[in-house]
């Protein structure tokens, strides 16, 4: 990859990285209708499995030794399994698909007390600005919005989720770094699988609707989710500092309040407005030294 094509990529990624990943909440409120939550997960996940199968198949790559292996596992249970397990529960039980990504998206502020301390990376005055402004436009997006239903349980999933995808992301990058993506995935899609697959049978009925509503929203959010947005993001975190890959997730929620409003109507105010654009100065705030 040459120099031009290496500046585009930069740019591009980012930008794509927002757009699949809160289509993912939005792809999520489309298979709650239609199965349990970690059912739905469990049968994302195999599907996953074989794809990636195919892609290792095909490329090759060199397989991690076991420490390697068990690293990538637990990175995948914590992005992937509490993470997802948490969103599907959240809209589950009724929080709505613009708020179930609200909690999550204060990940770049706990990402950045972590990174700090525990990757070494500094934070520099400049950046805890933007952090703070985008924690003020999440606020501001979280305005007024419905909160009723069975809001207790779901409020808590998606606390889980902010901690796993924080926890998951500075584990990738320390522990994960090395290993090759395709290999890794797989690792970690196998791991997940089984995770969710064991839930499922503890804990649910695995009543599932096979409508074509499903059967399209399971294959995007396989295709585009879990094997591109989840790349994107592995690309990301091998490319910048955990805080600046953390701030992007200021704008998941701003862009998934937006898709909510157009897909399902849900109310989109002139406050959430502002936090959109707190959300995308926070995010220019934060990524001033890439």
């Amino acid at each position: 990859m040459n120099q031009n094509q290496e500046a585009l990529t930069a740019r591009a990624a980012p930008i794509l990285f927002v757009l699949l990943w809160s289509t993912g909440f939005i792809g999520t409120k489309y298979v709650i209708n239609n199965a349990d939550p970690l059912t739905y997960l469990a049968i994302r996940m195999a599907n996953v499995v074989g794809l990636m199968a195919i892609i290792a198949g095909i490329a090759r790559p060199k397989w991690p030794d076991r420490a390697g292996i068990a690293h990538s596992a637990v990175a995948g249970i914590l992005v992937h399994g509490f993470y997802l397990g948490g969103t599907a529960i959240a809209i589950a039980h009724s929080i709505p698909a613009g708020l179930s990504a609200l909690i999550p998206g204060l990940q770049p502020i706990l990402t950045s007390t972590i990174a700090n301390r525990w990757l070494g990376e500094k934070v520099t005055p400049v950046q805890w600005a933007g952090l703070v402004l985008g924690l003020g436009g999440v606020v501001l997006i979280l305005h007024n919005r419905p909160m009723t239903g069975e809001a207790g349980l779901g409020w808590l999933a998606s606390v889980v989720s902010l901690i796993s995808i924080t926890l998951g992301t500075l584990y990738q990058r320390r522990y994960c770094n090395h290993i090759d993506w395709r290999a890794g995935n797989l690792v970690q899609y196998v791991a997940v699988t089984i995770f969710f697959a064991v839930g499922a049978f503890l804990f649910e009925d695995r009543v599932v609707h096979w409508t074509r509503e499903f059967v399209f929203a399971l294959a995007w959010l396989a295709v585009a989710l879990s094997i591109g947005s989840i790349g994107l993001l592995y690309w990301l975190i091998r490319h910048a500092a955990a805080t600046s890959v953390a701030s992007l997730f200021y704008l998941v929620p701003a862009v998934t309040a937006l898709m909510a409003y157009l897909l399902f109507g849900e109310k989109l105010d002139a406050l959430a407005i502002a936090g959109m654009a707190m959300c995308a100065a926070a995010v220019f705030v934060v990524n001033r030294r890439i």
